[in-house]
């Protein structure tokens, strides 16, 4: 669909409110290669916190989200497929950008407008609803915390007055008509957008602040960004596998090699309690199981050692800011007896995760008889992991 095309269908449906979200900056206070507003914070990059709450908002039609210029590809790619959100390239500035996002927004004519940071991930749905219900009798509309901490001068520390101040946040909520005019004639670079319209007369007014809506700039500001929007601190996940024996001289678990007369059959190594692991660790974060990461239809993965399946899936773990808090492995064979490999299968495991030993349990027991297992046709194993921040 052309862009033209694209614009027409928006505006048959009306467009009532549109959002800006301003992510084409550098953030290198932040620091690290990667730019803040592509870090990831509980998992996803900081950017999709804030877009996600913008689409969850009914009364917003369309969303345009400013980057650098060199990551729009990223980006789309990045968010959901929809008509009513546009992947704007970044100007040298704030105000640049914000200008860029509104050229794109113009033809949809929308009644009002919220320009907001992607570095404040903590956008809820309350804030949103507070700021379009003062657009009703503002021309622009602000969330603002009161000032608590004494205030001083650091060159002199000479101590100021803080009474009638406060700290603004994003988004930034404008008649479409005031914030466009203010950009026509608007500085190379502002502040913020409400700088734009002092001085003008226009009706400004200011909705509760959240101190959930932190603008993540510093490091540790990250850490608390995870806290203030309520991540889990805890994560739980268990895993089942089941391999059948075959002609052999050993099986492999734990990594461990056990001499046996037989072998455990399967694409890779067919280690039962890695897999079983690794299906816990990944259940633990909500990423499918071992197949839908290593598919057994695929020949790489042929004979391989399952080492670089559970490490893989730690890797994810701790990509989503999680670690290892326990381990708990479980061994269903009536042969080759487990108990004096036990303690080898355990420093194997910690090794491979490098985790503490005592994070790891592996014990073992029998069907007596029973079943699959206990006609020794195979061997079971199933695993519980506990993630935690």
């Amino acid at each position: 669909m052309t862009t033209s095309r694209m614009h027409n269908r928006q505006a048959e449906a009306g467009v009532r409110n549109a959002a800006i979200v301003v992510a084409a900056g550098s953030g290198t206070r932040l620091g690290g290669a990667t730019p803040k507003q592509f870090q990831a914070l509980g998992g996803k990059p900081m950017l999709l916190w804030s877009v996600e709450a913008l689409l969850r908002c009914k009364d917003i039609s369309a969303i345009a989200v400013v980057v650098p210029v060199e990551d729009q590809h990223r980006v789309r790619t990045m968010l959901p497929h929809g008509w009513h959100i546009h992947v704007v390239p970044g100007g040298a500035t704030r105000t640049e950008s914000v200008r860029a996002g509104l050229t794109v927004l113009e033809p949809l004519r929308p009644d009002s407008v919220l320009i907001h940071d992607a570095a404040r991930p903590g956008l809820s749905a309350d804030v949103l609803d507070e700021l379009l219900e003062a657009l009703a009798e503002a021309d622009a509309a602000c969330p603002a915390l009161p000032v608590a901490d004494a205030l001083k001068r650091a060159d002199t520390l000479k101590t100021l007055a803080r009474e009638g101040l406060v700290r603004v946040q994003t988004p930034q909520a404008f008649r479409w008509d005031v914030i466009t005019r203010a950009y026509a004639s608007a500085p190379a670079s502002a502040v913020d957008d409400l700088a734009l319209l002092e001085g003008t007369g226009a009706r400004i007014k200011l909705t509760p602040g959240r101190h959930g809506l932190l603008k993540v700039t510093y490091p540790e500001d990250l850490a608390l960004a995870e806290k203030l929007i309520g991540l889990p601190a805890f994560r739980v996940g268990t895993g089942f596998d089941v391999h059948g024996f075959e002609a052999g001289d050993a099986v492999i678990l734990c990594g461990v090699r056990i001499p046996h007369t037989k072998k455990l059959e399967g694409h890779s190594d067919a280690d039962a309690a890695w897999h079983a692991l690794t299906d816990a660790i990944l259940g633990a974060i909500a990423l499918g199981d071992i197949g839908d990461h290593f598919p057994p239809s695929d020949p790489q993965w042929k004979g391989a050692a399952s080492i670089k399946f559970l490490q893989h899936a730690v890797k994810l773990a701790h990509e989503r800011g999680y670690r290892i808090a326990n381990a708990d492995i479980t061994i269903l064979a009536e042969r080759p007896k487990i108990a004096p490999h036990r303690e080898a299968m355990r420093h194997a495991t910690a090794e491979a995760m490098n985790v503490l030993l005592d994070v790891v349990s592996v014990k073992a027991t029998t069907t007596e008889g029973l079943g699959f297992v206990g006609r020794e046709e195979g061997i079971a194993a199933q695993a519980s992991v506990l993630l935690s921040r």
